[in-house]
């Protein structure tokens, strides 16, 4: 019998965060009243952090097929794709928003332990990370507390653990400010045929837990995502978990060794919602059950209770079912690398997760109905265009004066947070261990990870510009999975797969739920262009203060692409004096909500920069030929401040200058110099082959210059020595934050 002295009631429901009723449902599933363990079960994996219950019904639309394809979203804890050379890649990216808002160092690391777990515990060896973060106002020091704590978070645990971080991006703007955002993006390389899934078969199979004990850290961390950040928040700070990467790298060796043993039947690390989650999912995707014995948890926290272990975030822990008969394998192994461990409980036919403590069966559940995709419940949430929407399409840019001096304008823009050199943030992660990266950190659009024993490289990039989405999500989410895409194509590579961590407010807010469906519209169609499914990633709502204020919609896209040959690596650096300058696209006539007209304008309401998706797939294509036939000495998309931030990204990646010219009359000078529309990239070429590849180049482009030794001219006015850019373009971030 089921322990029933502590029968739940309908106000603890609500107060764990369901809803009435949802608490109706769970007395209809179980035949009776949840007792309060049971209760806190199903108050985890029904949060929308586990279930997915608001936009399961939108997700299933992304494209999940390709030729690469070795498992689908959802199917794995990752998303795996065939790279060639009998190897798969093995990725993801998640959200740790929440915890990082309270406690920057604990939840930005335990946010990199939980993402290289979900890559591991699929037989994959982590080889990248990548992060992209968003912050609140650079100049209060709220925000300058967050960004140290989370960097040096990231940076603490990622060098410990032994893992490059390779690339990222780091965004400013107020809408973060109580809301920031941590997206962690891990990639791992394994030999197909190799992974293991998080299943338990066999009846009688036993149960292991390994690696670190069970405390108090992050009880109901799963739920405490899955609400607005309101002014009692430090109230949650227990549901913050604390990460050791010491133990995670003992955890990474000794995983991949026991899959190696072929003892293992399944595997899943506990990330969110801890033993609850693993074993009641591991069990529904078997059509199975477990018997688990919450007294032979290693705890290293006396007088537990049975709900506490269960809901408990503790790191560096996984959950193993091995062959029964094969335990001497396992624990050997487990011995040497001298990790905690033991068997909790076995695989059962009866399709119920069952939860003992101390003689006494305190929970008996129906796994299936704890699990996304089973009996979990799923919304089809209504949704209303915003107001803003209407007043950002209004915008004229004829309403905006042009500047009269340019020169003060690029300086000013080439300084903003947003554009400025994150050099302060990215040489505090190590990024060259492991010795195998090509180019990290800059040096190229994407950044690039040698695989090894081959010929091939790995190129990945995490992209999103939030206010474009703001602007109009379904353009602007086209534009993010479309800039990921040419980040990898100006590297030499083929966009392969996609993950992504879709960050937005409330779901039950009807703006925000129209920013989330026309979100994965635009996703969906950019996908499908550039043949890139979407792998798999997580979900993060309730990215919105007590009083309703959203962060931008921020749909991060994670992308890897593959970069067949070593000559077909390409930087963005300008390579030596001489070499002739050319445009790839067109200027518009088109400051729509770029840096430019955001900062030095002050102008928030605007409509989206221009853009064609079909241009992009053909400019794209075109750039990926150039490269391949050995033509390109650099390239360099345009984004986040125009074509001259560009140029000037180029030229102090190069130590050298740059002379350009518009040579346009249709279009204003401060759209072609600082508007961002899209669908434009930056090569440099050998001027003794400038004639052949205008021959080669089949879409729109311009010839505006040529690369020199220091000095930057625009439009036949001397701006100054590349050093002097290069001085403040570095510091800008650092002198604002320390």
């Amino acid at each position: 019998m089921t322990a029933t002295a502590n029968l739940a009631t309908v106000d603890q429901a609500i107060e764990l965060g369901l809803s009435a009723e949802e608490f109706d449902k769970i007395i209809e599933i179980l035949g009776r009243t949840p007792n309060f363990t049971e209760m806190s079960v199903y108050s985890v994996m029904w949060s929308e952090h586990c279930s997915y219950k608001n936009s399961i019904v939108w997700l299933k639309k992304l494209p999940k097929e390709g030729p690469m394809m070795l498992a689908e979203a959802g199917e794995e804890n990752a998303g795996l794709v065939d790279i060639g050379d009998g190897l798969a890649c093995c990725f993801k990216i998640e959200s740790h928003n929440h915890p990082s808002a309270l406690e920057p160092y604990q939840g930005a690391a335990t946010g990199v332990g939980g993402i290289n777990r979900d890559i591991f515990s699929m037989g994959a060896r982590p080889i990248a990370q990548l992060n992209s973060l968003r912050f609140g106002n650079i100049k209060t020091d709220r925000t300058k507390w967050l960004v140290k704590g989370v960097v040096h978070g990231i940076s603490g645990y990622g060098n410990s653990f032994g893992i490059p971080t390779v690339g990222g991006e780091v965004y400013f703007d107020d809408c973060y400010e109580t809301n920031i955002l941590v997206n962690a993006m891990s990639a791992g390389i394994m030999k197909v045929g190799g992974e293991v899934s998080a299943i338990a078969e066999g009846e009688g199979n036993p149960v292991y837990i390994f690696g670190a004990a069970t405390g108090k850290d992050g009880i109901a961390g799963a739920a405490f995502a899955s609400k607005d950040i309101g002014e009692d928040a430090m109230d949650d700070l227990p549901a913050v978990q604390v990460g050791d990467p010491f133990w995670e790298k003992l955890i990474l060796e000794a995983t991949l060794e026991i899959i190696e043993t072929g003892a293992v039947v399944g595997l899943q690390d506990m990330g969110a919602a801890g033993i609850t989650c693993s074993t009641s999912e591991m069990s529904a995707k078997s059509g199975t059950g477990m018997r688990i014995d919450l007294s032979k948890v290693p705890l290293r926290q006396p007088h537990m209770k049975d709900w506490e272990i269960l809901l408990s975030e503790s790191q560096e822990r996984m959950l193993a079912v091995v062959h029964q008969g094969r335990e001497h394998e396992i624990e050997k192994i487990l011995q040497k690398w001298d990790l905690t461990y033991n068997i909790i409980g076995e695989v059962t036919n009866t399709g119920n997760v069952e939860y003992w403590m101390d003689g006494e069966k305190k929970a008996e559940i129906p796994a299936e109905s704890l699990a996304l995709g089973g009996g979990a419940p799923v919304y089809h949430r209504e949704w209303e265009e915003p107001a803003y929407y209407a007043k950002n399409n209004a915008f004229n840019i004829n309403d905006i004066d042009q500047p009269s001096d340019l020169l003060a304008v690029a300086k000013f823009i080439s300084t903003l947070p947003n554009i400025a050199s994150k050099k302060w943030v990215y040489e505090q992660y190590d990024s060259m261990v492991g010795t195998i990266n090509q180019s990290t950190n800059g040096a190229s659009d994407a950044s690039i990870v040698k695989i090894r024993d081959t010929q091939r490289s790995l190129a990945l990039t995490t992209d999103c510009n939030s206010r474009y989405v703001w602007a109009d999500p379904e353009q602007g989410t086209a534009i993010a999975v479309s800039e990921a895409a040419r980040n990898i194509v100006c590297s030499g590579g083929q966009p392969s797969a996609v993950t992504n961590c879709l960050n937005f407010g409330n779901p039950y807010d009807k703006g925000v739920y129209w920013q989330f469906k026309n979100a994965i519209l635009g996703m969906k169609t950019a996908c499908e262009k550039f043949e890139t499914p979407v792998t798999g990633g997580n979900v993060s709502f309730y990215n919105q203060d007590s009083k309703g204020n959203a962060v931008f919609p921020t749909p991060t896209i994670g992308m890897i692409g593959i970069i067949d040959e070593d000559e077909h690596i390409t930087t963005l650096g300008f390579k030596n004096e001489g070499d002739v300058i050319i445009m790839l696209g067109e200027s518009k006539e088109d400051i729509g909500s770029s840096q430019y007209l955001v900062n030095y304008h002050g102008t928030n309401h605007s409509p989206c920069p221009y853009f064609d998706l079909e241009a992009e797939a053909n400019l794209q294509q075109n750039v990926l030929d150039l490269i391949r036939k050995g033509m390109v000495k650099s390239a360099h998309d345009c984004s986040e401040g125009g074509l001259f931030i560009t140029l000037l990204e180029s030229a102090m990646a190069g130590n050298l200058g740059f002379d350009v010219a518009k040579n346009n009359d249709t279009i204003r000078d401060d759209a072609f110099w600082f508007g961002e529309s899209q669908s434009r990239v930056v090569i440099s070429v050998n001027k003794d082959e400038v004639e052949r590849i205008k021959s080669l180049i089949k879409v729109p482009f311009t010839v505006l210059g040529e690369v020199t030794a220091d000095e930057i001219s625009v439009d036949h006015d001397h701006w100054g020595s590349i050093s002097e850019w290069k001085q403040a373009y570095d510091s800008a971030l650092e002198k604002a934050l320390v």
